[in-house]
């Protein structure tokens, strides 16, 4: 670049190059180059390799950054400012990406002259060191707020989406109880009209508690206390059969309606043998009210159980919601490890359903250990989310084992995805190092996470890795020490 006294007048002013001699600002000064950008024009993108850095002589520019699809705004650069040195330093790809938020002009510097001026002034050594450690600081800062925000906001999507089923459910079956509880109500009072005497009731009775051994829908479960039901598994051609035999047999006692009645009782397990015993005698509107009455009572009392099903559903999923997030509880507990990663399981659930088997070896009789229990759930939730990614969603296996160790306990999270280059290994608790594609992660979660085991609980996490298999351990001592 043409050297002229504006641009030695301009670099003069600029920290990086205050102390710089006469010669050696000439010497800068011919080695860089102009580069002019429009307004949200990118300068470079997260992942790039870093050849070059850069001064702001004029305009404004943003650093940021994506990560789970959200864009995070790092910082503003203007006059004066350096950009992009850190990749230069430690020789990586970008952290970061660039772009102008007005029309803007910069002064680049390549890596070699770069290189050689931090090796040959003092003061710019001095100046660049201050600069990248205050950047440093605020863009964690700035990051970690971010990655917790969307930590956030992938939990309360998946509790959200785990919560839908079951509360869809239970608004289903309620429209469906109250429909079902005035059709039952109808068949009482057709059923008390019928003049059946009390042998007749018993049987009645008998009849209805023998269709209360089948399962009339796949998700019904038992409510206390009463007995076990028996799925009536059938064939589409074996039910069918079924339902025509029972509408033929209702039919030929004169019931009306018997092709709405059959396909109800079948579901429920009742074939036309049950109804020929002490109520073989009964006249076409005895029958009619009886299989009515019968067929409403089930249906009720299986969209009642369907519904405490769901609601039991909500009620754990809630329990550990609240479990996971520690509230109302001192920072410092004693905490159940296997129950905060159980309740982490739970959160991320509908991240497991994509086939993905999930393999518990847990020791019993594990003792508590005094802990933060909230950031240590930080800590399950990061290891297992990284085990799912690494499976790349596909069907694999995620083994979570706990088990005592010298004076503490220690947990492992272990998956058979790909597993971790060995080249990258040493730095994956580096702040912002991450294997990830750019906008995929922060490179925080495993940062994060060392320095909540390591630094706050005194612990230990290290990971051992081939593809086909990858462990996390986690080691945590009994007690908090000072």
């Amino acid at each position: 670049m043409p050297v002229t006294d504006s641009t030695i007048d301009f670099l003069k002013k600029v920290p990086l190059f205050a102390g710089l001699s006469d010669a050696d600002l000439q010497t800068v000064c011919e080695a860089v180059q102009s580069v002019r950008l429009s307004t949200g024009e990118l300068l470079f993108s997260e992942g790039e390799p870093g050849d070059r850095a850069y001064v702001v002589r004029e305009g404004q520019l943003e650093v940021f950054k994506t990560a789970a699809g959200r864009e995070t705004t790092l910082s503003s650069r203007g006059p004066g400012d350096v950009i992009g040195e850190m990749a230069i330093i430690e020789s990586a790809p970008r952290m970061a990406s660039v772009r102008a938020r007005s029309d803007a002009e910069l002064l680049a510097i390549g890596k070699k002259d770069f290189d050689r001026l931090i090796a040959t002034s003092h003061d710019a050594t001095r100046a660049i060191f201050n600069a990248v450690l205050s950047r440093w600081r605020s863009t964690e800062a700035v990051l970690r707020h971010s990655e917790r925000m969307a930590q956030l906001g992938t939990l309360t999507a998946g509790v959200a989406h785990e919560m839908n089923n079951p509360a869809a459910a239970v608004k289903r079956g309620a429209d469906q109880l109250s429909q079902a509880l005035e059709e039952y109500a109808s068949a009482a009072r057709s059923l008390a009209s019928a003049s059946l005497d009390e042998s007749k009731l018993k049987s009645v009775v008998a009849l209805e508690r023998q269709a209360g051994k089948f399962a009339p829908s796949p998700r019904s479960s038992p409510t206390r206390g009463e007995e076990e039901a028996t799925r009536v598994d059938l064939d589409p051609l074996e039910r069918s059969d079924r339902e025509s035999a029972l509408e033929g047999w209702l039919a030929a006692r004169g019931v009306e309606a018997a092709w709405e009645l059959a396909p109800a009782l079948v579901e429920l397990g009742l074939e036309p043998q049950l109804f020929d015993t002490d109520l073989a005698d009964l006249d076409p509107m005895q029958t009619a009210a009886v299989v009515r009455y019968v067929a409403a009572s089930r249906t009720a009392q299986a969209l009642a159980r369907e519904i405490g099903m769901e609601a039991g559903r909500l009620s754990e999923i809630v329990k550990a919601l609240k479990s996971y997030s520690y509230l109302d509880q001192a920072p410092v507990q004693n905490v159940d490890i296997q129950e905060g990663i159980e309740n982490t399981l739970v959160i991320l659930s509908h991240k497991l359903k994509q086939g993905i088997q999930v393999k518990r070896e847990f020791a019993r009789n594990l003792p508590k250990v005094e802990a933060y229990g909230s950031e240590l759930n930080q800590v399950w939730t990061n290891l297992i989310d990284n085990a799912i990614d690494a499976m790349a969603g596909r069907a694999g296996e995620l083994t979570v084992r706990t088990y005592r160790e010298r004076d503490g306990i220690a947990v492992e999270v272990e998956d058979n995805g790909a597993g971790i280059p060995p080249e990258v290994k040493p730095k994956i608790f580096d702040a912002f190092f991450t294997t990830k594609p750019p906008g995929k992660g922060t490179g925080l979660g495993l940062n994060v996470s060392y320095n909540i085991v390591v630094h706050r609980h005194r612990g230990s996490i290290e990971a051992e890795s081939r593809p086909g298999k990858t462990t996390f351990k986690v080691w945590l001592p009994g007690r908090l020490k000072a």
